[in-house]
């Protein structure tokens, strides 16, 4: 059941979302709400749908409404819209395309039709998501890659700036990675990566950012969090490390701490002060925390 997509139906009518759910429940996780306000609750709550049935004349906040909030925020833009109303009206069609529906099924309902465009739509977002996962994750550890921390860094910057909230990040290197593809060999050296990647994301709250940055070398971007706390943070997760004896090696890392200064308004600064206290540790035995 965990894994069969989620489709929200939201009518303020009963029989009309028995009905939509009748169609869909041998194939899909379903999820009711009886009004506006009652979807943007259900939308907020775990799991997200992954399509939303919206009828359009509800009392208080109607579908259009409801597509409109949903379609200007960043955490539900992406969710496919299907209104399903009794309105056929070729300008109340094209509203709610205008407002970011992806389709418009008019009443009475059709199983078979019905059927076929949420499985249309539903596959489309499911492709999305892949392609989206594989743009933005590394795909040998499965962490968030590179490409996702410049791409995201700006705007949690630009809140810890406006709010006055600390950040702190953490570049961290494997020490002499070289020589344990070297001996080893890269699938030994790749199941380090691995074992290490999984070790950091387990560790991390869900608020932080791990990265793999490039080979052997990974970032942690630490929410709320000033520089003394990320350093204690970047402690454990060192001596976590060193006892973890991935592929039985004694794996350690060099690790470079850094606050956002008031001043930096780009996550290359960030990266560039951290990188340059890791170095630090390397330069000075390895297997260490720096704070810039």
């Amino acid at each position: 059941m965990a894994d069969r997509p989620v489709v929200l139906i939201v009518d303020d009518a009963p029989s009309n979302i028995k009905v939509l759910a009748g169609c869909l429940k041998d194939k899909y996780q379903i999820k009711e709400a009886s009004s506006g306000m009652h979807c943007m609750e259900q939308v907020s709550l775990m799991p997200e749908p992954d399509l939303i049935l919206l009828d359009i004349e509800m009392p208080g906040m109607g579908g259009y409404e409801v597509c409109r909030q949903l379609k200007s925020n960043s955490q539900t833009k992406h969710i496919p819209i299907i209104f399903v109303t009794g309105n056929d009206q070729e300008k109340y069609e094209e509203k709610g395309l205008n407002l970011g529906a992806v389709d418009y099924i008019t009443k009475p309902i059709r199983p078979s039709i019905m059927k076929a465009r949420v499985n249309t739509h539903i596959t489309l977002k499911q492709q999305r998501d892949q392609l989206l996962s594989m743009a933005t994750h590394d795909q040998l550890t499965g962490l968030y890659n590179r490409h996702y921390l410049l791409h995201s860094a700006q705007n949690i910057i630009s809140r810890s700036l406006r709010h006055e909230m600390p950040l702190s990040l953490a570049m961290m290197d494997i020490d002499h990675f070289k020589k344990i593809n070297d001996t080893h060999g890269h699938p030994v050296g790749d199941a380090v990566l691995q074992q290490v990647a999984t070790l950091l994301e387990e560790n991390c709250r869900q608020e932080d950012i791990v990265v793999r940055f490039g080979g052997e070398e990974f970032v942690i971007m630490f929410d709320h969090t000033g520089i003394h706390d990320a350093e204690k943070k970047a402690e454990q997760l060192r001596r976590l490390i060193e006892a973890l004896q991935p592929e039985r090696l004694v794996v350690t890392m060099s690790i470079g701490i850094v606050q956002l200064k008031t001043y930096e308004n780009n996550i290359e600064q960030l990266i560039k002060r951290a990188d340059v206290a890791m170095y630090t540790g390397k330069e000075t035995g390895r297997n260490k925390v720096v704070a810039a």
